[in-house]
């Protein structure tokens, strides 16, 4: 096991926006991604370097982060456009860039921290020291990789380790899937992706014969290694990280404080630290549950898995029970989960689709919907929107403060207030130049102590207030109150003051490649790119798979997800099925478009082919 007392823990949450990574931090991020203005790798989700900057002033407050996504792959056209991007963010004195395309490292870049997105692929050892060795400060983790792989390569590397924790998972190693470019012409390696992971398939013999209609069979369920945070952490986890910068802002807040608790949890039993200032007021529950999720799986993290493929590409939200009786106008549930007012709720219909109801009323566990619907009795039931849960959340707009300590004094010509908080890194004092007078009621003190106790919207919360002077002055409420808000004021102005990024310049170097001969799958778009390969000894490079769209057979996605393995027919994971009688599973079908199913059963990997 690894020393885990080294390194201090991040939280690291996605923003859509400006909003969004101030809600973040707010709710528990340690640090937010979030994307620029463009080479994102969600093109729905830019955002102007103005508002970048004022969130970064913003999270610097608390210690907390801000990471830009750069992780696209960059035509030769964009090259000057991405590098000016780069130097406006290191001036703005954001903390890290988050790339793909290797062309970027060949470039005249400032002193800023690069990560390797996990559109860089980054799944085998080999290719971790080498990012590690040519610069990179820190790897965004494959998914599919296993609690054993991640402790393998943490004890192997020097080099932060940020891992997935929760939200949707691709079916396809990232930035080796070219389904959504080859199907529509949008490109995931552009920020283009159009999810037809998410469609319903048809899936056929190798006689074309049909084995299945209408599944979701690259559909996956959604990430949650909640219960499983202690482990990654001693496997070498640094930054545990929330995926959704396309999610609602109840997903976010929900979420993020659902892991800070349990982190904080585990944080106080090893004595470990998180890696911003703040503490937390949750006036609410955290439920991942009652937001959208698509059910749960921890993805491969403890080995191979049948169970995880979505029944829908839509969310479910949380199980609730079967149907145990159906009336005209109404039905029940067997369940101990109150249902209310205003819900929503879905099942899988005959068609094998989501359908949805909005309850009306609930009496005496009747549950009257907004519209007659046909379901039968055991027809599992979800709950895909809380109303009761998201009406407490949605006027919600802080839980994150900062405990300060506060000292009033006098001097000769009136009274001081300092304020400083209880880690000692920031500190602010206020005069206040007055004629003192003795206070007639000797318990005045009290009533000075209860004003400047009240922090009102602020982020600041007090933790021990001294009054220093040995007479017993009166100074009114409205006095009192003035001093406070100056001096909270003050302090808030300090908050981040002095946060700088120190960085050295990354130094290049000819350390080689673990590969000699690259195919399209590595994405090289730009002639820097292609520089940067050459340099470090690879003989063989093939352009980007959106450069030159050859027509011949091509991979078009790599899984560690097996067809096979979610129909029951693995001979190597599921030994007890017999296969014999089985159609064994040769292509999937959308629409027109035929493609090949490959077995990898070596490396545990189907490989799509059009």
């Amino acid at each position: 096991m690894q020393d885990i007392k080294k390194h201090k823990i991040e939280l690291l949450a996605p923003a859509k926006n400006y909003l969004y990574g101030i809600t973040a931090i707010n709710f528990g991020a340690d640090a937010v991604y979030i994307g620029a203005n463009k080479f994102g790798a969600r093109d729905q989700a830019t955002n102007q370097l103005i508002d970048i900057e004022k969130l970064i002033k913003y999270a610097h407050k608390f210690d907390a982060k801000v990471y830009v996504t750069l992780n696209t792959i960059i035509y030769e056209d964009e090259l000057s456009q991405a590098l000016n991007i780069i130097d406006k963010l290191y001036q703005m004195n954001a903390d890290a860039i988050i790339i793909q395309d290797f062309g970027i490292l060949e470039m005249k870049l400032p002193p800023i921290p690069i990560h390797a997105s996990t559109q860089t692929h980054n799944y085998d050892i080999e290719k971790i020291i080498f990012l590690q060795k040519v610069g990179f400060s820190r790897v965004i983790l494959a998914r599919e990789l296993s609690l054993t792989q991640i402790k393998y390569i943490a004890d192997n590397t020097n080099i932060e380790l940020e891992c997935f924790v929760h939200g949707a998972v691709c079916v396809s190693f990232s930035g080796q899937c070219y389904m959504s470019y080859k199907l529509g012409h949008r490109s995931g390696n552009r920020g283009q992706c159009a999810q037809p992971c998410r469609l319903q398939y048809d899936i056929l013999d190798k006689d074309k014969n049909i084995i299945a209609k209408n599944k979701h069979i690259l559909s996956l369920k959604d990430m949650n290694r909640s219960q499983y945070l202690l482990q990654l952490i001693e496997a070498g986890c640094n930054s545990f990280k929330i995926e959704g910068r396309m999610k609602d802002i109840n997903y976010l807040k929900n979420n993020v404080a659902f892991y800070r608790q349990k982190i904080d949890n585990i944080l106080s039993q090893k004595n470990l630290e998180k890696t911003s200032i703040g503490v937390f007021d949750f006036n609410f529950i955290p439920n991942p549950d009652s937001t959208f999720n698509r059910q749960y799986t921890d993805y491969f993290l403890l080995g191979k898995q049948q169970d995880i493929n979505a029944k829908t590409s839509k969310p479910t939200g949380q199980y609730i029970g079967k149907i145990s009786n159906v009336a005209k106008d109404f039905f029940q549930i067997n369940s101990d989960i109150q249902i209310n007012n205003g819900d929503g709720l879905c099942f899988i219909n005959n068609q094998n689709t989501l359908s949805g109801i909005k309850v009306n009323t609930v009496e005496n566990n009747k549950i009257f919907p907004n519209t007659p619907i046909e379901i039968k009795i055991n027809t599992e039931i979800y709950r895909n929107y809380d109303h009761n849960f998201i009406k407490k959340i949605s006027n919600i707009e802080n839980c994150r403060y900062i405990n300060i300590y506060i000292l009033l004094d006098e001097m000769p010509e009136g009274f001081f207030l300092y304020a400083q908080t209880t880690n000692k890194k920031y500190h602010a004092q206020i005069t206040y130049k007055t004629n003192k007078q003795i206070a007639t009621n000797r318990d005045y003190n009290l009533n000075i102590i209860k004003q400047l106790d009240k922090t009102g919207d602020t982020i600041f919360k007090v933790t021990k207030i001294d009054i220093a002077y040995s007479e017993i002055y009166f100074l009114s409420i409205k006095e009192i109150n003035e001093m406070r808000r100056n001096l909270l004021t003050k302090l808030y102005e300090t908050l981040g003051e002095n946060y700088k990024n120190e960085f050295k310049i990354i130094e290049k170097n000819d350390f080689p490649y673990y590969k000699k001969i690259l195919d399209y799958k590595a994405n090289i778009a730009n002639s820097l790119a292609k520089k940067f390969f050459l340099r470090h000894q690879v003989s063989n490079i093939n352009e980007a798979y959106e450069i030159n769209p050859e027509t011949e057979k091509k991979e078009v996605m790599i899984t560690k997800f097996c067809i096979k393995h979610a129909l029951g027919q693995c001979e190597k994971y599921q030994k007890n099925t017999n296969t014999k009688n089985l159609n064994e599973v040769k292509f999937i079908k959308y629409q027109n478009n035929l493609i090949e199913v490959k077995q990898d059963c070596t490396l545990c990997q189907n490989i799509l082919i059009f």
